[in-house]
């Protein structure tokens, strides 16, 4: 006997003695299933399959190939919404506990994870947004769906849709909806993907390191884990709905309604709860809705002032993974002067190389050497100082002279043998590579100087064509055989992770600033 199940059949019971003769027959028929799957779970006569039971199996026999499991899983949940069905966090503690166990790297199988996980969102988004609007607004009035009930959702994604797409990544239920919710409500991509790279990120390291830590204890971690995305979930849920209630009483019309509605109550059950209502309603609810209205302007004022908000969020998103993906390459190296990605790229470059490539590779990474890095910054500098660019500058200065320190540091550090056989002269080790870390440094001028670009087609033209030199500069260094793919990796993701620090620092100065003045 199952108490849970058999307590919610009898609540759907009651709501659907009470409301029999207001619903549709389409209505009825699910309710009365419902509550008969419901009861029959309960009363111990069917045993659903175990299907942690059956992943824990699949996982130990995969060995190595947990990294495909546990990436397919954290893909599937939100991608083909398997999540409504499935819990994703098993999965992905059950892959932190075999990377425990010595089976699979721990840092390998967080990229994957993580980068699986956005794929996931990402495929749910365009779903929703290819499909969801159109679908919901044809069939969405037979479950009372209707199109002002579907402009108030994406009004709502218009104001909460980061946050709940943050949130919403650690409650079940959200985290497969989401997505495709924020692609139907037609939230703009370049709001979601920023919050959504930091949200897989949080979940994944989350619940990847959970099982890695905690190998030893695999069932009663998994226990933890729901107990704690359960505790989460009402947490938020309670917050939300105190929140909408407070917002929504502060209206006088809407008190007024509510009012009517509870001294209108002839039911003899309700009146008693009726009553409770409306003494809750004048004691507490109010007076709360208008002691709250003014530190909440407050807060919010400060926390987002002149529209920063979704430019420091994308530098935490960009911050999160070249720090990542700097950290996984360094403690990649460590294990090894060479991995296997590294042999591929120069197998690859091997087939590609002729002699008219190898010249015109020596000319992009020229362009990627320090002289040349610092003749582009210093002229930047000098513009965004004529035209007073403040918010630009400093970060861009600061982002240049940290990551040039940090490369010529951590190299030393390292002190990663170059590979053999290079194409030109070189000197010097070779993990993080410099010019990998110094083309960062264009992507930055080609951001700063979008700012003051004034059609949007041409800041995005002007940061895609740095990104792309960035991407040309660094590849050159493995094309020349002067430094691992691994090397190049690091650099980028070091150099992305400064600057992007910088930027957060400025933008975070600058809301102080402007609240200071507000003030």
């Amino acid at each position: 006997m199952k108490a849970g199940p058999l307590l919610l059949a009898a609540t759907v019971a009651a709501f659907l003695a009470t409301r029999f003769r207001r619903l549709s027959n389409e209505a009825r028929v699910v309710l009365v299933l419902l509550v008969a799957g419901l009861a029959v779970y309960g009363a111990g006569l069917v045993q659903p399959p175990n299907l942690e039971k059956a992943i824990e199996d699949i996982g130990r026999a995969l060995g190595g190939y947990t990294y495909a499991l546990v990436g397919a899983m954290a893909y599937l949940e939100t991608g083909a919404f398997v999540g409504l069905v499935a819990p994703g966090e098993f999965t992905v503690v059950f892959g932190g506990v075999v990377a425990g166990q010595g089976k699979v790297d721990v840092v390998a199988l967080l990229a994957i994870v993580w980068a699986a996980a956005v794929a996931g969102d990402v495929t749910s988004y365009l779903l929703g947004r290819r499909l969801g609007r159109e679908f919901l607004v044809r069939h969405g009035p037979r479950v009372k769906i209707t199109e002002a009930r579907l402009e108030q959702v994406e009004a709502f994604f218009h104001r909460h849709g980061g946050p709940t797409i943050l949130i919403g990544r650690f409650i079940g239920l959200v985290r497969a909806l989401a997505p495709f919710i924020a692609g139907a409500s037609r939230m703009p991509f370049r709001r979601f993907m920023p919050y959504d790279v930091i949200a897989a990120g949080l979940w994944s390291a989350t619940f990847v390191l959970l099982g890695y830590f905690f190998w030893r204890s695999f069932h009663e971690v998994i226990a933890i884990a729901k107990q704690g995305a359960l505790a989460f979930g009402t947490v938020v849920v309670v917050l939300v709905g105190t929140v909408v209630a407070i917002r929504h009483l502060r209206d006088p019309a809407n008190r007024a309604a509510l009012r009517r509605a509870l001294e209108g109550e002839r039911r003899p059950m309700l009146r008693p709860l009726a009553r409770v209502a409306l003494s809750l309603q004048d004691r507490v609810l109010r007076p709360a809705a208008h002691r709250l209205e003014r530190p909440v302007r407050f807060v919010r004022a400060r926390i987002t002032p002149g529209g920063l908000g979704l430019g420091f969020t994308t530098l935490v998103a960009v911050a999160l993974v070249g720090g990542f993906t700097f950290v996984a390459m360094l403690t990649a190296v460590d294990h090894g002067d060479r991995l296997p990605s590294d042999r591929t790229a120069f197998d690859l470059v091997d087939e590609l190389r002729t002699s008219t490539l190898t010249s015109l590779v020596k000319m992009v990474t020229a362009i990627g050497s320090t002289p040349a890095v610092v003749a582009v910054l210093l002229a930047t500098l000098a513009f965004l100082a004529l035209r007073r660019r403040w918010l630009e500058f400093v970060p861009l200065a600061a982002g240049a002279l940290l990551s040039n320190i940090a490369w010529n540091l951590v190299k030393r550090w390292e002190a990663r043998p170059r590979p053999p056989g290079a194409l030109v002269d070189v000197t010097g080790f070779a993990f993080p590579s410099g010019h990998a870390t110094n083309s960062v440094t264009y992507v930055a001028v080609a951001v700063a100087l979008a700012h003051v670009v004034p059609r949007l087609a041409g800041r995005a033209g002007i940061i895609v064509a740095a990104i792309v030199l960035a991407a040309a500069i660094g590849l050159s260094r493995v094309y020349l055989r002067v430094h691992y793919l691994s090397d190049v990796l690091g650099g980028w993701g070091l150099g992305a992770a400064l600057f992007s620090l910088c930027g957060c620092t400025a933008l975070l100065v600058a809301a102080v600033r402007h609240n200071g003045r507000a003030a």
